[in-house]
């Protein structure tokens, strides 16, 4: 029997499913922003939430981000659906498990999926039009604080928050809102450019 059958529907329905211009700038963030604009791609892990309607749902997700390019995003915890992925390329999701494949339609700018949660951090610090920006320090760690703006097609009000280091302008957390509500959040555990792989090999 394959093991697609014993991953939970709910599960899977949860990592489809929705939780719910650039702007001009100057000075702290147009230098912090500026590397993933001109990145060729990136690798990161984190600890993503989300939560809709009381409920709450967490993994450990694998992100191979490519801008304007095929993504991948891999769960890696917890393992009851272990190595599940998602392949998102030109707005559509592909959620492949072993030899499954399931076509997951469009996401729409206010669809936004537990699974494309880091496509869409990164998305929003290339293209998104910034709001705020302060310093500020997360987890004693002091930080370059970015909010900006991504609303789509349908109006639905889309906020990306991101916390970059100060010392190297890696991300460190990230959190998304829909219409005023924080529906998921990320806890970077790791992060690479590609530049900065090809050079430590």
């Amino acid at each position: 029997m394959r093991r697609w059958a014993c991953i939970p529907m709910m599960t899977l329905c949860l990592l489809l499913t929705a939780c719910g211009g650039t702007g001009g700038e100057a000075g702290d963030a147009a230098d912090a922003r500026m590397p993933y604009r001109n990145m060729a791609g990136c690798v990161m892990e984190a600890e993503v939430s989300c939560t809709q309607d009381g409920a709450a749902w967490e993994a450990t997700l694998q992100c191979d981000y490519v801008p304007e390019g095929e993504t991948t995003v891999e769960v890696l915890a917890p393992e009851t659906i272990a190595g599940v992925k998602a392949v998102l390329s030109d707005g559509e999701v592909e959620l492949v498990y072993e030899d499954q494949c399931l076509n997951a339609g469009n996401l729409s700018s206010q669809e936004v999926s537990p699974m494309a949660c880091l496509p869409q951090l990164m998305s929003a610090l290339r293209d998104g039009w910034l709001l705020e920006e302060s310093e500020e320090d997360w987890q004693e760690t002091s930080c370059f604080r970015l909010t900006v703006d991504q609303t789509g097609e349908q109006n639905g009000k889309i906020l990306s928050t991101l916390w970059l280091r100060q010392e190297d302008g890696t991300p460190l957390r990230g959190e998304i809102a829909v219409d005023g509500e924080i529906i998921l959040t990320a806890d970077f555990t790791s992060f690479s450019f590609y530049d900065t792989i090809e050079n430590q090999e």
